[in-house]
């Protein structure tokens, strides 16, 4: 590990966390339902596009750590845009106000349509060749 991609990391890991906050901030000011759509659009959004920018880079998933750009990119800005805790947080919540079916709904939902959605980026990159 060098300096520069401790740099790379943090500079992109900062970007993308105000990036999810203004996100965020923007779905809850329009957004007041009982369901944590701000974190869900942020985790599905983060999905496809790890799943498309891995294909175009032709990153191996074993491997996003090794250039500046992987780094940057998809370690630090996706890594800091996306938020597995706050996902928790957010399905516990949602348990305590007396929802358990929409809690549990959410995460199941979360990692499926996570899952397809990171298929999906992938699929449009290779489609684009």
């Amino acid at each position: 590990m060098r300096p520069i991609d401790l740099l790379w990391v943090g500079l992109g890991g900062g970007a993308g966390s105000v990036l999810r906050w203004a996100i965020g901030k923007a779905v809850g000011e329009r957004y007041h339902g009982g369901f944590p759509l701000a974190t869900f659009m942020i985790n599905v959004g983060g999905a496809f596009v790890i799943g498309y920018l891995t294909i175009l880079f032709s990153v191996d998933w074993r491997d996003r750590y090794g250039t500046a750009l992987n780094a940057g990119v998809l370690t630090g800005v996706l890594g800091g845009f996306t938020t597995f805790s706050s996902m928790q947080l957010d399905a516990y919540k949602v348990r305590e106000a007396g929802r358990t079916g929409l809690a549990l709904a959410y995460l199941v939902g979360s990692v499926a349509i996570g899952f397809a959605a990171a298929a999906a980026g992938a699929g449009l990159a290779r489609l684009q060749g």
